[in-house]
């Protein structure tokens, strides 16, 4: 029997695993799987993971030629399905029906926040589509009454929002007992922020890249992007850069004595430590050379202590001891970092990741957070005489009420995790172990001479108590042994060295110290910083060199050099330090998210406007720096309206550009691009190229740059290349239309002569790879799908015959002479690759999932022997694949 409506719980989770991890704590194991768009876990109830949505403009200003930049400062924006095919938004509608609660078990943050009210929405509304976003999240509330039937007050009393840290049995058992109301505030800060960096990064960007993609051909970025916080992470860059560049270098001299004593030879330091007039210091020297006895003056031991660290919060994980973590010695960046750490706490081998605080909660169990660690062969002896001696608490840290600090939650090794993951494992452990375990105490000891009249000194170190450095020894105090001195004790100088040096510029910033300016100035969040220094990588503005070290390129330093010309505001972090303040504010409730969001893109309107207007000194600079399009690329096809040749541009975007009529033809990315036979489109009499992707199983196929850029028939609405732009990508930058997509039904290069067989992925076909020889194959033009037909023939080619059982392509195969597998010798073979059992044993498929096999109609072979070829072995069963199952 069902159970009443009113205990009936809807569950939502982030993710699948974590999904699965609740339901598992929750339930003692006890529960029932059924898959829908994703599995769902019953137990009393229904549970089920999901993250569904993403914001982007309506479809009307998608089209960068037909929507003004400036427009979008006013333009709605809405929320769709990061995922249309996974049908979240309406199975999370089917799951809520004759549901009396909901219980949304989302990450515990700002962003965590706003996807409970993503969910809220979700349920009211009660299937997938576009959702308007409301400057009043509080309405969410009132569209979950569809699917539970509550009203007014009634419904917020049966929404919940579980807040939790690690997904542990007693996590989750304690955050059930101890659930709370979804804050509205910190969903609405979310939003806040979102918004302006969506409409101010695609207004600058969509205007910067139009503008100067058509002037220059050797950018190598394919968008030259904007954003709030992107831009002022990059500006930390170029004003290292610049730092670097304008730096004079400068000649100095000091003075190294050197005495010997009781068996140490020992170099002095000078208390004036360095001199910039050589003269004066050779006068020193002199003073030194001539007294050549060094007395001790002072004798003074000091004892010190190096703290243990406070608890790990996420920006100290990424950028942490400079010779340790992600962004230097584990040979990884900061984002990829941050993904493996969520991954090893979606595995629920540490707590939540993203965490500002670095103090823990008075109730944290320290004592069974180190025993799960006993058993490590690395550091569990350490840790048994931690609890045996006794552990000490970690140092006060800061609070800001979001999660404990980062810990290990349950034991892994190598093994479990995998070689990348285990080292963001293994630096959370030692972390934490550190944080527990005594100070690192040592003695400093320090001895003045005097020579000459001048000052000189010696520093030693010995370590007393070694503490958390023997778990975190990259931290640790490097010793220094002195030999014995008495005050007054007089020692000859053996020599006295002039040291010339000349003073260095800094180096490059590296990711960890990028962060750490990142952090100070406001620039991010936790979660978004490794995103923006991704981004400035991936966008050809910075390269990341030997050490993690961070390079602008000519591209990155024009930018912020353009900006400081026209608005230094752009490139600043005060703006976006002072954006994040009124939204911290908004995420407290003391400030209106609506009035926020209108007075910050009201002065970046204004800005965009003046920056509009003042491009031509931005361009300046990249005049100075970069080649115009006629200058760039190469001669590689004509073009079809003047006859005169193109020139093929490689750096990205890669493009085609007529001199002559002055038009820009966008090319598929990421591939090679050849001239195909000089072959011409019956269209347009533009020259055929030949674009082929990188690897054995890359594909290649013709394209006309002149259709590709201008579709010439109407319903090709799936464009290659179009789902791999950004959501603010202009359609046909890098998206268009090959041959393999044409319909034109006499063309033979067209998707009707070189088409096949419908693809057994997707509702794509089946297309004849042209210059495959001899390692001929059919590829989909929609999705990834390769079928290897039989190697090394001389020829396969499509005919305007079809198969009278399936309707696919008939394929006339040439055979080699030597390796033919017809038996009476003959080569020439035609048949269907579905039906035909000889075709059909000699065809192998990459990719497939499924696909019916149709057999029984024999091939057609013309041969030297009879005029029917067959096949050796007769009817068999190819070991490689069954179209019915590969």
């Amino acid at each position: 029997m069902a159970p009443p409506k009113s205990h009936k719980i809807l569950m939502v989770a982030e993710k699948p695993s974590i999904a699965l991890s609740i339901a598992s704590g929750l339930s003692g194991g006890q529960m029932s799987t059924r898959r829908g768009s994703t599995e769902v876990h019953e137990f009393n109830g229904t549970f089920r993971g999901s993250n569904a949505l993403y914001k982007d403009f309506p479809a009307k200003y998608q089209d960068w030629t037909a929507t003004d930049p400036l427009d979008l400062f006013q333009a709605p924006i809405l929320k769709a399905e990061s995922n249309p095919k996974a049908h979240i938004c309406r199975h999370l509608g089917q799951e809520a029906r004759d549901c009396g609660n909901l219980v949304l078990w989302l990450d515990c943050d700002r962003e965590g926040e706003n996807i409970c009210f993503e969910a809220i929405d979700l349920l009211g509304k009660g299937i997938g589509g576009d959702l308007l976003c409301r400057p009043d999240i509080e309405k969410a509330y009132d569209h979950i009454m569809e699917c539970t039937g509550f009203h007014g007050n009634e419904a917020r009393r049966r929404v919940y929002r579980a807040r939790f840290s690690s997904v542990t049995e007693k996590d989750i058992l304690k955050a059930m007992d101890n659930l709370v109301e979804p804050n509205k505030d910190e969903a609405l800060a979310v939003d806040a922020r979102q918004e302006i960096d969506l409409k101010v990064g695609v207004a600058f960007t969509r205007f910067q890249t139009s503008y100067f993609q058509g002037k220059y051909g050797n950018l190598d970025s394919r968008v030259i992007s904007y954003g709030p916080c992107q831009t002022p992470t990059l500006g930390f860059c170029v004003q290292r850069y610049l730092q670097i560049n304008t730096f004079k270098p400068e000649k100095f001299w000091t003075l190294h004595p050197y005495i010997t004593h009781n068996g140490y030879e020992l170099q002095l330091e000078w208390e004036r430590n360095k001199l910039f007039d050589l003269d004066v210091s050779v006068m020193f020297q002199k003073f030194v050379m001539e007294d050549g006895i060094a007395e001790v003056t002072d004798i003074s031991e000091k004892q010190e202590s190096k703290s243990r660290p406070s608890g790990l919060n996420t920006v100290n994980l990424l950028k942490s001891a400079k010779n340790k973590v992600a962004s230097s010695a584990l040979g990884f960046g900061p984002q990829m970092a941050m993904q493996l750490a969520e991954r090893l706490y979606t595995q629920g081998f540490i707590s939540y990741p993203r965490t500002e605080s670095t103090a823990y909660p008075s109730s944290f169990d320290f004592k069974s957070t180190l025993g799960m660690q006993i058993n490590n062969p690395t550091w569990g002896g350490y840790v048994q005489k931690l609890l045996d001696d006794g552990f000490h608490r970690p140092r006060s840290g800061t609070d800001v009420g979001d999660h404990p600090p980062i810990t290990p939650m349950q034991p892994a090794n190598e093994d479990m995790v995998g070689k990348d993951a285990w080292k963001i494992y293994q630096y959370v452990c030692e972390h934490f172990i550190g944080s527990v375990s005594p100070d690192c105490k040592y003695v400093r000891t320090k001895v003045e001479f005097s020579i000459g009249g001048e000052i000189f000194r010696c520093i030693g170190q010995h370590v007393m108590v070694k503490g958390f450095t023997s778990i975190m020894p990259w931290l640790a105090v490097n010793e220094k042994n002195l030999p014995q001195f008495k005050e007054g004790e007089k020692i000859e100088v053996s020599k006295v060295e002039l040291y010339e040096g000349e003073t260095s510029p800094p180096d490059y910033l590296t990711e960890s110290e990028l962060i750490s300016l990142m952090e100070k100035n406001g620039i991010g969040t936790d979660a978004s910083i490794p995103v923006h220094i991704n981004n400035i990588c991936e966008r050809n503005f910075v390269q990341v060199q030997a050490g993690r070290k961070l390079v602008p390129t000519a591209l990155g330093v024009c930018l912020i050099r353009g900006y400081q010309c026209i608005d230094p505001d752009l490139c600043l972090p005060d703006m976006r330090s002072f954006i994040e303040q009124q939204i911290t504010l908004v995420a407290k409730g003391q400030a209106d998210h609506f009035r926020v969001v209108e007075h910050v893109l009201q002065q970046f309107k204004q800005k965009f406007i003046y920056f509009v207007k003042q491009i031509e000194n931005m361009d300046a600079l990249f005049e100075a720096q970069f080649s115009p399009l006629a200058d760039s690329g190469r001669a590689l096809s004509k073009c079809g309206k003047c006859l005169r040749y193109m020139k093929y541009i490689s750096t990205q975007p890669s493009r085609m550009y007529c001199g002559t009529c002055e038009e820009v033809y966008y090319l598929p990315q990421k591939g090679t691009i050849k001239l195909y036979k000089e072959l011409t489109c019956p269209l347009d009499n533009f020259e055929l190229l030949i674009f082929s992707l990188a690897g054995p199983e890359g594909k290649s196929f013709p394209l006309c740059p002149y259709c590709y850029n201008s579709p010439p028939f109407e319903g090709i609405d799936t464009l290659f290349g179009a789902s791999k732009t950004s959501s603010s990508g202009k359609p046909g930058k890098g998206a268009g239309m090959p041959c393999f997509l044409c319909p034109h039904p006499t063309c033979r290069h067209s998707l009707i002569a070189q088409g096949v067989c419908a693809c057994p992925e997707c509702s794509g076909t089946l297309v004849l790879d042209p210059v495959s020889a001899p390692k001929w194959r059919l590829y989909c033009n929609m999705c990834s799908c390769l079928v290897f037909l039989p190697q090394g023939a001389h020829r396969i080619s499509t005919t305007r015959d079809k198969c009278p059982e399936c309707e696919s392509a008939i394929l006339e195969v040439d055979f080699n002479k030597k390796t033919t597998p017809l038996l009476d010798g003959s080569t020439l073979y035609t048949g269907c690759i579905l039906c035909d059992e000889l075709l059909h044993s000699l065809v192998e498929v990459k990719h497939g999932k499924s696909f019916f096999k149709r057999m029984g109609s024999r091939g057609r072979g013309r041969g030297r022997g009879s005029g029917r070829g067959r096949g050796r072995g007769g009817r068999w069963d190819d070991p490689k694949m069954s179209f019915r199952d590969f």
